[in-house]
């Protein structure tokens, strides 16, 4: 899914947040956004992501403006995970169970799922129980199960071990290799941006650009 920025604009108030941006990320590609705190790199996931639509100018998914469907074809992984209080399992099975997926896929894929995280013994704990990097893996898998064509990272690798971190950037890498899909991604560690992204996006809050 290509999304395209054409003179957005955000404000809280009297602060402007960005002005006037232009940008493509591209399908099948991984950016990265980086930028200082408060440049507004949340803030412009969280448009992207449709969960805030309080701005101006024009923001297209596949030359689209943003609808229920388009809503079904995205997913948003935040810094901490927000993991239902439920099994491993059926917090992967999740997104597949909301779209109405066969009961005989839903158990295919998660168990995939399962097997690909190594966390079989794992799958019928709480999963807010489990430990950061655990939990942001399970947040991860969730998020990809249903292969959605936008995947939106608010910094989802911070403050975790780095075996973790190893991991799921495989897991990033392996998703869009395989479905070529879009990955757009905020960052602050340099050798995840230089070695992950396929492309590094500059955000200068309200200078705009990149």
């Amino acid at each position: 899914m290509e999304v395209r920025l054409e003179q957005v604009s955000k404000q809280y108030g009297s602060k402007q947040v960005f002005a006037s941006l232009n940008e493509v990320f591209e399908s099948g590609k991984i950016t990265g956004l980086v930028g200082d705190n408060g440049a507004g790199k949340s803030t412009l996931l969280r448009l992207i992501a449709g969960l805030d639509l309080d701005y101006s100018g024009h923001i297209y998914y596949d030359g689209k403006r943003l609808s229920k469907p388009l809503y079904q074809q995205m997913t948003m992984v935040f810094q901490t995970p927000y993991l239902l209080k439920r099994s491993v399992y059926d917090n992967i099975a999740y997104p597949l169970q909301i779209r109405h997926r066969s009961a005989a896929e839903i158990r295919q894929k998660t168990e995939a799922m399962i097997a690909r995280l190594g966390i079989e013994k794992l799958a019928d704990q709480y999963a807010h129980k489990l430990s950061g990097g655990e939990s942001q893996k399970v947040a991860l898998a969730r998020a990809l199960i249903f292969e959605p064509d936008l995947v939106l990272l608010d910094e989802p690798m911070s403050g975790i071990d780095a075996a973790s971190v190893r991991f799921m950037e495989e897991m990033i890498q392996e998703y869009v290799r395989e479905y070529h899909k879009t990955v757009i991604m905020i960052t602050h560690n340099a050798r995840q941006a230089q070695e992950l992204c396929d492309r590094i996006v500059h955000l200068h809050g309200a200078a705009g650009g990149k």
